[in-house]
């Protein structure tokens, strides 16, 4: 039997129901593997009899925790990570056999080394420029000895068969999703994007694909019936918002929600927590060989770690007409080096399409919230009167 941390009891009670749930699982001979990052792919994960959980990184009560061991001037993401980790406040990661994690940044890469002390933790190693012709053979390498970690750490053989059917089932999951988020391309959206935010962000939380992609396929199905029966032919004069940058996570009711209170729709989102992982598929071709096909789809998420990086801005030009954007919001972490960085060169890509764009940077604290809200308060004012004036 699987042990609850000795602090169960003292947390919130929707916390004690995850903690249960993973017990069960685990009492019942489920196998779970923690994932940090959309670079690690959960083909290997399910072709292996396992569950892929995302690992909490969104609060900032653990902070302090992990500042006694980190610096503070690290990025929230980081430390909330860790946090969880040492004060077993997160049930994906106390009931995960061992971690994966990725050095897409320099900040998690050394973390990892100090998690591998509380659980073992494997580290994928990520070409930092995916246009390199090395770098797909280098990669693909990367997923092959995922593959055998995972194949040694539990004592199995993950069969072709195994592979394939995981990729049929991810990419028919990824389907799905972008099914759901094609909601927003309509006009007048039928969602919000804070739901789309909220399941996208749910998804890598639930452990039973088919159970998840079911629920998906029925709300989306929901939608577009409400749609044509209600929407169909109005007008919508609310200012239609894409969102780019950091996992969004930590900053959601800062500054998803309060977008949204203040009279616009996100109608895209790219980053992590939207279609950015989403817009490529494996290749399901049986000529060719998976773990290859898997590396393949991967190395073309296009994250802000890759220099250089000019896939990101194709990706934002599609989602910026196909989703009617009348202006980009980016949201970045304090200390997110890659994206902080590069939100100087999409701004300025932004601003020739013809497009308003603000960049924020925030952390996990309520501290400036209301300085967030007013400056984002004038910004959609100006893009409203826009909108207005077509």
């Amino acid at each position: 039997m699987n042990n609850l941390p000795k602090g169960f009891d003292s947390l919130a009670e929707a916390q004690q129901k995850k903690f249960l749930a993973l017990k069960s699982l685990k009492d019942g001979g489920g196998k779970v593997i923690g994932l940090y990052c959309s670079y690690v792919p959960t083909e290997l994960v399910y072709a292996a009899g396992a569950v892929p959980v995302s690992l909490c990184a969104t609060s900032e009560k653990p902070i302090s925790a992990a500042e006694r061991d980190l610096p503070k001037n690290l990025c929230p993401l980081i430390k909330a990570s860790y946090g969880h980790a040492i004060t077993d406040t997160c049930p994906f990661f106390y009931f995960s056999d061992f971690i994966v994690g990725e050095t897409t940044c320099d900040g998690k890469k050394k973390m990892f080394e100090l998690l591998n002390d509380i659980k073992p933790t494997y580290v994928m190693h990520l070409p930092q420029n995916n246009l390199d012709p090395k770098a797909y053979p280098f990669w693909a390498d990367e997923v092959k000895k995922l593959k055998e970690r995972i194949e040694e750490f539990y004592n199995i053989t993950i069969t072709e068969d195994d592979l394939r059917q995981a990729i049929k089932d991810c990419n028919q999951e990824r389907r799905n999703l972008v099914n759901f988020f094609e909601l927003s391309a309509l006009d007048p959206s039928p969602v919000s994007g804070l739901e789309q935010f909220n399941v996208k962000e749910a998804f890598g939380f639930q452990y039973d694909i088919q159970q998840k992609n079911a629920e998906i396929v029925k709300r989306t199905k929901e939608l577009k019936e409400y749609w044509e029966k209600n929407l169909k032919g109005t007008r919508d004069n609310r200012p239609r918002i894409l969102v780019t940058g950091c996992p969004l996570g930590g900053v959601k009711e800062k500054i998803l929600a309060q977008i949204e209170k203040l009279g616009a729709v996100i109608v895209g989102y790219d980053s992590c927590s939207g279609l950015r992982t989403h817009m490529e598929f494996v290749d399901e071709d049986p000529a060719r060989d998976p773990v290859e096909a898997i590396a393949e789809k991967y190395l073309k998420t296009n994250c802000s770690v890759m220099s250089p990086n000019p896939g990101r801005f194709k990706d934002l030009d599609y989602l910026v007409d196909h989703y009617k954007a009348d202006a980009v919001i980016e949201c970045t972490l304090v200390a997110c080096h890659t994206f902080n960085l590069e939100a100087h060169t999409v701004g300025k890509h932004i601003i020739e399409k013809g497009l308003p764009y603000i960049h924020i940077e925030s952390d996990y604290s309520q501290e400036d919230a209301g300085q967030f809200a007013t400056r984002l308060e004038a910004f959609l004012e100006v893009v409203s009167e826009r909108k207005k004036l077509k």
